[in-house]
């Protein structure tokens, strides 16, 4: 079996450049066109100039059908030696088989009694003969064909001079004209050569060809999502390093208290407060993970497959509900209309528990958090309200970002404060299905409330 470089085997004696393929084909291209042109210029030559020779036998035989001068028999049987021509030869015969004129002494040719044009053999070669017959003799014009075939192919090498000048300059224009329209391409290649790593600015699309042009489109395209991606890393870690400062010094303070605990009651509390702490600490680097997956799996374009979404509601209410009774919060689920939707079940299940929790962590004891599942005509819509402090409307726009709480929202609750990622991972997941996150007042509970708005499924 071929080895996985054998295609590139194949082609180890073309150019690598596409500048380079292109002038090898297209010269190869003029080579093989130009010889073809040739040859058949050659045989057009060759057949063109037959007929001119016949021609001009036809027309010397039609110039004697007058006959010759009376005295042509008595006086003269030929030319004078010095003007004898024996690769072109006249002959008159009578009609009874008598010789009375030759224009060449001694090169008499056989009489031939087929008319019109033939090929006769003599003297060691061959010649090309037109026999005419009149009422009282007979007219040949023959002429040698060895002469005859060097005239025609002198004749026929001279056609070829202009397709021998024009090849060469042909191929030469080829080459300027490949040369100038790849310049825009080599531009581009040595633009991305002279680049240093951090630079992912898009590259310069101007006067690239057409088929050119789309590569280094969506290879901007590339570079562009690459940057957002780097940007959002590099804004990723040092929310993450300015958000896991203070936990982690509080664990340490805790730990030193620990240390210090005079005792075993101080101790007792100082481990609670650590335990505390890390848990925390712990909730943040957990969300940290998750809102990194979410963020990943958004850019990568995750799969989507059909999702009953109240059927995720159901799981994560009774996910929630120990939770929910520690703090004695009324959770439920008052509607749950049957509705799919096209998504991915973990991510919309990671939304679902964010915003539950999110909502039992701000609602005080005593409180009521109700999530909501509806069908309103091509959409599905998610609903979570709570009976918490809700959020200022000026705040609203600002929770939906990384690691930022509300003062008014957070002042609702001072058993532990928020890590402010659940809203963002909400906002993450619900960007990454094409739907709409609305942040209001609860009417009935006068707490937030959560509305999800997503593109649901035909019944």
């Amino acid at each position: 079996m071929p080895g996985p470089h054998s295609r590139h085997r194949k082609h180890r004696g073309l150019p690598r450049s596409l500048g380079g393929r292109l002038l090898l084909f297209i010269c190869a291209a003029i080579a093989l066109t130009a010889l073809l042109q040739a040859a058949f210029a050659y045989r057009n030559a060759l057949a063109q100039t037959d007929t001119l020779f016949d021609y001009q036998m036809q027309q010397t035989a039609f110039a004697l059908r007058a006959g010759l001068p009376v005295d042509a028999q008595g006086r003269a049987r030929g030319t004078p030696p010095e003007d004898e021509n024996k690769e072109f030869i006249v002959q008159v015969w009578t009609n009874e088989g008598l010789r009375i004129f030759e224009s060449a002494l001694g090169a008499a040719l056989p009489q031939n009694a087929l008319l019109g044009f033939a090929n006769v053999p003599a003297r060691g070669t061959m010649y090309r003969v037109f026999s005419l017959q009149t009422r009282s003799q007979v007219i040949q014009v023959a002429q040698d064909m060895r002469v005859r075939r060097a005239l025609a192919r002198e004749s026929a090498w001279r056609s070829l001079l202009p397709i021998a000048l024009m090849a060469p300059l042909l191929a030469l224009a080829v080459w300027w004209v490949v040369r100038r329209s790849l310049a825009p391409v080599q531009r581009v290649r040595h633009e991305v050569a002279a680049r240093r790593m951090q630079d992912l600015s898009p590259l310069g699309t101007g006067d690239l060809p057409e088929e050119v042009l789309p590569l280094v489109s969506e290879f901007n395209a590339l570079l562009a999502r690459m940057r957002r991606a780097f940007d959002a890393q590099q804004h990723f870690v040092a929310d993450a390093a300015h958000e896991l400062r203070s936990p982690l010094a509080a664990l340490k303070l805790q730990a030193q208290l620990l240390q210090r605990a005079p005792d075993d009651a101080a101790r007792t509390l100082a481990t609670s407060r650590l335990l505390a702490g890390i848990d925390r600490a712990s909730r943040v680097v957990e969300q940290l993970m998750v809102l990194a997956r979410q963020e990943e799996s958004a850019d990568a374009g995750a799969l989507d497959q059909p999702v009953a979404l109240d059927d995720l509601a159901r799981q994560a209410v009774a996910d929630a509900a120990a939770t929910a009774a520690q703090r004695d919060i009324d959770l439920g689920l008052p509607q749950a209309d049957t509705v799919m939707v096209l998504g991915q079940s973990d991510a919309l299940r990671i939304l679902l528990r964010n915003l539950i929790d999110n909502a039992l962590k701000y609602t005080p004891e005593h409180g009521t958090v109700d999530v909501r599942i509806q069908r309103e005509g091509d959409c599905a819509v998610l609903t979570v309200d709570d009976s918490g402090p809700g959020i200022a409307p000026e705040d609203r726009d600002d929770v939906m970002r990384r690691f930022h709480r509300s003062a008014h929202h957070a002042a609702g609750q001072s058993a532990s404060q928020g890590s402010g990622l659940g809203l963002a991972i909400v906002q993450t997941i619900a960007r990454m299905h094409g739907a709409a996150v609305e942040l209001s007042q609860a009417p009935d509970l006068e707490g937030l409330r959560v509305r999800v708005v997503l593109r649901a499924m035909p019944q």
